[in-house]
C-alpha cells in the first residue's frame, strides 16, 4: 500500500460491525491474523478508496500509512475499543516496539480514550478508563492491540487510595489488583513518553529480554488534585498473570451514575 497523507482521523458507519463473526455449531479454530485481516483488508482498503473505513470507527494515517493507528470497536463491553497499528506488530514481544524509528503507538492508544465517550453516551474522566496491552501467552491474536475500556471500579478505589505511594521509578504496590500484584511507577509526561514498552524494558530488571511475558496498563489518577498518569505492569507466570485488560470492566460500571 503506497505512502502518503490523508485527513488525520477518517470516521466509519455509525452501525459498526462486531470485529468477530459468529458462528454456530461448534467453536471455529480461533484465526489469530482476524483483527489485521479487517484493518489491512478492509479498513484500510476502504480508506485508499476516500470510502468510511468501514467497520473501522477511524483511523489515523496523518503520519503514513505504515505509522497510523486503526479505531475498532470489540466485540465485547459496551464501550471497549481497540487501538490497532496499520503496519503489521505482532504484540509486545515485537522487537520493534523498542525501535527509536517506531512510532509511540501506545501514546497515540492513550490519546485516543475518548473514543469510548460515544458509544457510552457520557464524556468519561481519565480516571475512570484504562488503556491496556496483553501479554504474548494471554491474548488470541497476533498483532498488536491496545483496549481501550472502563477502569474496574475497586481497582480504581485502590489506585486513588494508594496513589500517593507511587513515583517515578517502579516497586511492587503494596496491595493486590484484581489478585496480582502490580508492579507501579508515575509517569512524568501525560503523552507518555518516553514510550511505556521503553519504560518497562529499561526499569524492570529482565523485562527486556522477556517482553513477551509482559502486560501494561495506563490510566489516571488524581493525587491532591493533580492528575497523575501511572503505568502498572504484570509479568505471565504459569497460568496466571499477564492479562492487565483484568484491571478493565466491560460492563463498564463506573460509568453508571
Amino acid at each position: 500500500m503506497k505512502n502518503g497523507k490523508r485527513a488525520a482521523w477518517a470516521f466509519g458507519a455509525i452501525a459498526i460491525v462486531a470485529a468477530f463473526p459468529a458462528f454456530a455449531g461448534e467453536p471455529a479454530p480461533i484465526d489469530r491474523n482476524a483483527l489485521w485481516n479487517i484493518v489491512n483488508l478492509k479498513c484500510l482498503r476502504h480508506l485508499t478508496k476516500s470510502e468510511a473505513p468501514i467497520p473501522c470507527d477511524r483511523v489515523d494515517v496523518s503520519a503514513g500509512w505504515d505509522r497510523g493507528l486503526a479505531l475498532l470497536k470489540d466485540r465485547v463491553g459496551r464501550g471497549r475499543m481497540l487501538a490497532i497499528p496499520t503496519s503489521h506488530v505482532t504484540g509486545i514481544e515485537d522487537p520493534s516496539v523498542l525501535s527509536p524509528d517506531q512510532p509511540n503507538f501506545f501514546a497515540a492508544a492513550w490519546a485516543a480514550r475518548d473514543s469510548i465517550n460515544w458509544r457510552l453516551r457520557r464524556k468519561l474522566p481519565a480516571e475512570s478508563v484504562a488503556v491496556t496491552v496483553d501479554s504474548k501467552p494471554r491474548r488470541d491474536q497476533d498483532v498488536l492491540n491496545f483496549a481501550i475500556d472502563c477502569l474496574d471500579k475497586g481497582v480504581a478505589a485502590s489506585l486513588a487510595a494508594n496513589a500517593a505511594s507511587i513515583d517515578n521509578r517502579w516497586s511492587r504496590m503494596s496491595v493486590a489488583l484484581k489478585g496480582r500484584t502490580y508492579w507501579a511507577r508515575r509517569l512524568d509526561s501525560q503523552a507518555l513518553s518516553p514510550s511505556p514498552f521503553q519504560l518497562l524494558a529499561d526499569g524492570v530488571e529482565g523485562a527486556k529480554n522477556d517482553m513477551g511475558s509482559w502486560s501494561l496498563a495506563v490510566t489516571q489518577v488524581n493525587v491532591s488534585g493533580s492528575p497523575n498518569v501511572i503505568l502498572l505492569a504484570d509479568h505471565a507466570e504459569g497460568s496466571a498473570g499477564g492479562h492487565a485488560s483484568d484491571l478493565q470492566d466491560p460492563a463498564c460500571a463506573i460509568a453508571t451514575p
